[in-house]
């Protein structure tokens, strides 16, 4: 008996990196830049009210945290964007690679497909280089004293998570069911 071939078409393959970044990146995004900022501005609160040390130096201080966060999370949604757009059989492997992991189908495969693109080299040493200013971010303005060690946290990644959130919502339409 002949075997059926399954031919992936890209519509189909975009479908399913677009199903990837709805529950992978936008989800998330969502929740964690929620907690993130209500950790924040809670501590921001926390500082002005209890410990009455909230100054101008904290508020620059604490926008910048949130700024660079939104500079990071830009910067990164439009590298995934890219990816989207260039080369979305990558996202959709990362979707079938999880869905089989949910299944228990561990079968042995590959890892997404390998991709080139001017920069590639440079991504995981700007993935590093990005951590590293949020993390040193936090840690200088803590050490500077004008900000909590709670808000320098969570500032940072708060913005990052909104910008992501933000950036992509535009790009990923959710169809409405029609009742």
């Amino acid at each position: 008996m002949p075997k059926l071939i399954n031919v992936h078409h890209s519509q189909q393959t975009t479908q399913q990196a677009q199903e990837y970044v709805k529950i992978h990146i936008l989800m998330p995004s969502g929740f964690l830049g929620l907690i993130c900022l209500v950790g924040g501005v809670g501590g921001l609160v926390y500082q002005w009210v209890a410990t009455d040390t909230y100054t101008w130096d904290t508020f620059y201080q604490s926008s910048g945290l949130f700024l660079s966060g939104i500079g990071l999370g830009a910067g990164h949604t439009l590298y995934q964007r890219y990816l989207l757009r260039e080369f979305p059989e990558v996202l959709a492997a990362r979707m079938r690679q999880t869905l089989d992991r949910q299944k228990g189908k561990l079968k042995k495969r590959s890892e997404p497909m390998d991709f080139e693109h001017p920069g590639r080299q440079v991504v995981p040493f700007a993935y590093v280089a990005g951590i590293t200013l949020l993390v040193g971010s936090a840690i200088a303005a803590f050490a500077y004293g004008h900000v909590y060690v709670v808000p320098a946290i969570f500032l940072p990644w708060a913005g990052y998570y909104w910008a992501r959130l933000f950036l992509w919502r535009r790009v990923i339409t959710i169809e409405k069911v029609k009742a």
